[in-house]
């Protein structure tokens, strides 16, 4: 029979569709066909298939060769499909006798000499293949990646050969082992912070809550300082936070097995355009709020960003995810990020000082473009002050990111004990259920809605924020000075 049959896997946003590689030999002139919707990357796997083949020691077959990659709706990319074609080849010219073929899934880029590189989602793959209960033949290079699936029976090779001598039975493949020890990694400490205590009340806050936050202040009074200290205070990642995250990572194609379980902070340029901020191109690809799932989204310069890129970011903000939608394709990414942004309150940074030039007309135009929605999904406004010549001159005896994650974390386990998500996540009924104020803090957030003129969505912010602090110091009942404090940190987005 000259017809071999073998599995693989495409990849649609984070789903990996399984593939069924269909290779025919026919009588006829020489020469191979790819159908079943291949991007230029799988098409060109006919001249590397060839080299691969006759480099090993194999007869490339002069016969009609047709290659079918179905379902034949669905477009497929990259070179991942080289071993899966070049295996249906050898087995369907009878070059090959393979054993428990249905048993296994391929996926892997062959070289001219028939080594194997690897290949960007590989995690995403292997999530979807142990599910269906089958042994994933992948690079040698991609194994440690795809082991982080826990459930997952992962053979690594190096070459074509070596996956031809495991199909035959002659030397079979040995299962990864899976050796994730990440080494320690810098990250910097809170304790380096000079002075801005209230600052770093707020951060706190905002570690605890998973509310988003905005730093206003003038150039070097240490705001991006500050926000690269907010992952080392952060809750450790869960086992499927680290799972999710690093699926994101390995589809860009640039995970880094050795930052496993480790938070991500994502810190683009204020020139990224809307798709590299969101996600997108011909075949979708997730964007920088995407990478920063289950992590931090710094935006430094915050009013310098395109108004269209800053006005992206609010659904996200709200659902937690991201549609990417093409004529021709649609993809979902994951995108449950932290916002901390940054920004000078004037055009020169120096607003209220003697050599502050901007006029008033300036200054207003400086702030529009950040729009009231925007502002209005942002939970925590600070003002960061310029430190002081005697704050910089005085060793630094603030408290370190260790000791701020710990009250960090127990403010976190409350909220999942309470209502099995962070406070910031909570829906309108679940805030009037777990948020209700006691009369002081009721009479107090009444007062604030009219003085401040709040939306619903800002009166519902207060009450999730007002719900962290009173969480840090350990309460059950939401009082006044939470109420306060709280809206302390909502005036200046009023």
């Amino acid at each position: 029979m000259s017809l071999a049959v073998l599995r693989s896997r495409a990849l649609a946003g984070l789903s990996a569709p399984e593939v069924a590689v269909e290779v025919h030999l026919a009588n006829g002139l020489p020469g191979l066909t790819l159908v079943g919707l291949p991007e230029t990357e799988v098409k060109e796997a006919r001249d590397r298939v060839r080299a691969a083949l006759l480099n090993s020691g194999f007869e490339f077959p002069a016969k009609r060769i047709t290659i079918n990659l179905a379902p034949a709706d669905l477009p497929k990319e990259s070179g991942r499909f080289d071993l899966p074609i070049a295996l249906g080849i050898l087995i369907a010219s009878h070059q090959l006798e393979a054993k428990h073929l249905d048993d296994h899934e391929f996926a892997g880029e062959l070289s001219l000499s028939g080594e194997l590189r690897p290949v960007r989602g590989t995690l995403a793959m292997c999530l979807s293949a142990s599910s269906a209960g089958r042994s994933f033949v992948l690079p040698a290079a991609s194994a440690d990646e795809a082991a982080l699936v826990g459930n997952a029976t992962i053979l690594p090779a190096h070459s074509l050969l070596e996956v031809c001598a495991h199909l035959t039975g002659a030397v079979p493949l040995a299962p990864h082992v899976p050796a994730v020890s990440p080494a320690p990694t810098f990250v910097p400490d809170l304790a380096e912070v000079r002075g801005q205590l209230p600052i770093k009340r707020a951060l706190e806050i905002a570690a605890a809550g998973q509310h988003s936050l905005l730093m206003s202040g003038p150039p070097g009074s240490g705001k991006s300082m500050l926000a690269q200290r907010l992952p080392g205070i952060l809750p450790p990642m869960t086992q499927t936070e680290a799972l999710e995250s690093a699926a994101v990572h390995s589809l860009a194609g640039h995970f880094d097995v050795a930052r496993w379980g480790q938070r991500p902070f994502q810190a683009p340029h204020h020139s990224a355009s809307a798709p590299a901020l969101v996600g997108g191109g011909g075949v979708p690809r997730p964007g920088e709020i995407s990478l920063a799932h289950h992590g931090v989204l710094f935006l430094d310069e915050l009013p310098e960003f395109e108004r269209r890129v800053l006005e992206a970011l609010r659904e996200p903000l709200e659902t937690g995810h991201i549609r990417v939608a093409r004529a021709a394709r649609r993809a979902d990414f994951p995108a449950r990020f932290q916002l901390i942004a940054a920004m000078n309150p004037c055009p020169c940074g120096f607003l209220g000082e003697t050599r502050c030039r901007c006029s008033p007309e300036q200054v207003a135009r400086y702030r529009s473009k950040l729009s009231g929605p925007l502002l209005d999904r942002i939970d925590l406004l600070v003002e960061v002050p310029a430190v002081t010549e005697a704050e910089l001159s005085t060793r630094s005896d603030g408290e370190r990111s260790s000791i701020v994650q710990q009250r960090v974390i127990a403010a976190r386990e409350r909220q999942l004990a309470r209502q099995q998500k962070a406070n910031a996540l909570l829906t309108p009924d679940e805030i009037d259920l777990y948020c209700l104020p006691d009369c002081a803090g009721a009479a107090l957030l009444k007062q604030a809605m009219a003085r401040l003129d709040l939306s619903a969505r800002g009166y519902h912010r207060i009450l999730k924020v007002a719900r962290t602090i009173a969480d840090l110091v350990g309460e059950d009942i939401i009082r006044g000075p939470h109420i306060a404090e709280a809206v302390q940190y909502r005036r200046g987005l009023s």
